[in-house]
């Protein structure tokens, strides 16, 4: 998969002795940051909506996003046949394990590829709190804080390294394309 793999696990190694060194184990943990002023945890209950819905509010994002290799490639890398392996699910679909999340692409196909909702969580009730937001063009500070405390700025967990970091450290299984 990878040209040289020697030097892709070194840099790695190199990350995360940087990061023990120098004190920002948080980055690598999965617990949230035990700071003053903490993100608040999102409303339980949220269910996933898929990117669409979150490109009414945060168009610009979206479009950036869809040029992304987690939009197109995440997916499209999977050969057919490894389209409903759970190994390859869980890195190329977003939400896939939960019960709103990506099932198969005939009834999930908003869920298909790392959407906004891999890495901020599911958006339900954020689109449900900002709803009343739609057409402003500058919220004030305390909507500010109801759209900022209903989903996710980043999931409290090392969300990218979940699939970057320890899906690279194994050799990823021999497959027909």
């Amino acid at each position: 998969m990878w040209k040289y793999p020697h030097y892709c696990f070194a840099a790695l190694c190199a990350a995360a002795i940087f990061i023990a060194l120098t004190g920002l184990s948080n980055i690598a943990s999965s617990q949230p940051p035990k700071e003053e002023g903490a993100e608040p945890a999102a409303p339980a209950g949220q269910t996933y909506i898929g990117s669409k819905a979150c490109s009414a509010c945060h168009f610009k994002q979206y479009m950036s996003w869809k040029k992304t290799k987690h939009a197109k490639e995440a997916w499209e890398s999977v050969p057919a046949k490894y389209q409903t392996n759970a190994d390859c699910l869980k890195c190329h679909t977003t939400g896939y394990g939960a019960a709103s999340g990506f099932k198969e692409v005939a009834t999930t196909p908003n869920l298909v590829g790392t959407t906004c909702e891999a890495c901020h969580g599911p958006g339900s009730e954020h689109e449900k709190a900002c709803k009343p937001f739609l057409n402003k063009k500058q919220l004030t500070p305390e909507e500010e804080k109801i759209a900022r405390d209903s989903i996710y700025k980043v999931l409290p967990k090392n969300v990218c390294g979940s699939c970057h970091i320890t899906q690279s450290h194994i050799e990823h299984p021999k497959y027909e394309k």
